[in-house]
């Protein structure tokens, strides 16, 4: 019989495959999930909301390249994912390019940004290289709401014709095909991070992270290697505007936003920066909270509650910074390391007994 630790290793190395099956599953399922979800899974709007946790949970992942693998703090990286979201819709609207040739071109616009700009604020580092990033991200947000030429739509954003978009992916009957590609986008950017991260050039960011100049002593330039890991993470957003934009059928200038990147922060932060899983749990739970706690702070229960809790209880982003607190003073490290420290704590307690 395998002992316990044999199994713990059997689940982890196969729970990844049972996860994969239930959202190929999700689709077909009519069970509900009262209080996590509307009714049955498999209904429209669910699996909207599922896609964009997946969209987001991904780009977590990406995102976290920078941070967790190789040390780099940018506040800048909303501006990749607008981009390729932007770029796609600008050719499709204003050259009348069908959807794939624009959503191709959008995601090389999006990777040739990443290295133009990378290129630039790679040549600083620590929180002059935060700056930096910022920086070019605020003169996108800039950009993206002054509307110049009338191709970003302004404040409004520009939302993409029905008839510009493919048949099979327009309307709430084809909401599952949308669904799909969420799924499809999540698996590339989870083989794409992984095989990246155990990759020579992995090791080098990991050693970056640690100490950058032991890296420099060794003979190797830190500079191109996190360049890579700028332009990878920025293709990797880039391909995740191109998905957000069929999911929510248009270009948004929220999506520039300094804070949109802050919100990556905080999911790669609430899932566990650095490890394999958690950036994309922390984008789940933060997209997911981020809609439902709307609901929650609308409700008749919270309208009923003294005015001391009501206001506060009433704002959505109120309920999820003290989430968000909460989740960081109790589980450092983030909730993807939940079960190691429960392991850690049953075994003190047994050496104490």
């Amino acid at each position: 019989m395998p002992d316990r630790g044999e199994r713990s290793r059997h689940l982890a190395r196969w729970w990844p495959v049972a996860a994969l099956a239930a959202l190929i599953a999700a689709p077909y399922s009519a069970l509900p999930l009262p209080g996590l979800l509307d009714g049955p899974i498999g209904s429209a709007g669910n699996l909207q909301l599922l896609a964009l946790c997946l969209v987001f949970g991904a780009l977590a992942t990406g995102y976290d390249l920078l941070l967790g693998r190789t040390g780099l703090l940018s506040f800048g990286h909303a501006l990749y994912f607008a981009a390729g979201s932007y770029a796609t819709d600008t050719f499709m609207l204003e050259a009348g390019l069908p959807f794939g040739v624009s959503a191709l071109l959008g995601l090389l616009f999006g990777i040739a940004l990443a290295a133009l700009l990378g290129s630039v604020s790679l040549r600083v580092s620590g929180i002059r290289f935060s700056m930096v990033t910022l920086a070019f991200a605020q003169a996108g947000s800039i950009l993206a709401e002054r509307n110049p030429g009338g191709i970003t739509g302004g404040e409004e954003g520009r939302a993409v014709p029905a008839d510009r978009l493919p048949a099979a992916l327009v309307g709430i009957e084809h909401t599952v095909n949308l669904y799909w590609i969420a799924v499809a986008y999540l698996v590339f950017t989870l083989a794409a991070v992984h095989w990246a991260v155990s990759s020579p050039t992995g090791r080098v960011w990991e050693g970056i992270k640690e100490n950058e100049g032991r890296v420099e002593v060794l003979g190797l330039r830190p500079y191109g290697f996190k360049l890579v890991a700028f332009v990878l993470a920025g293709a990797l957003a880039s391909l995740g505007g191109i998905v957000h934009l069929l999911l929510t059928g248009g270009a948004t200038p929220q999506t520039t936003t300094s804070d949109f990147t802050l919100s990556l922060l905080v999911m790669v932060v609430l899932g566990g920066s650095g490890s394999r899983w958690g950036p994309l749990i922390g984008g789940v739970l933060y997209t997911w909270a981020d809609h439902r706690l709307g609901d929650l702070a609308g409700s008749g229960p919270v309208a009923d509650l003294p005015a001391v809790l009501r206001v506060p209880l009433s704002q959505p982003l109120f309920l999820l910074g003290a989430v968000f607190v909460l989740v960081v003073q109790v589980f450092p490290g983030g909730v993807v390391r939940i079960p190691e420290r429960v392991r850690t704590a049953r075994a003190t307690r047994r050496h104490r007994g």
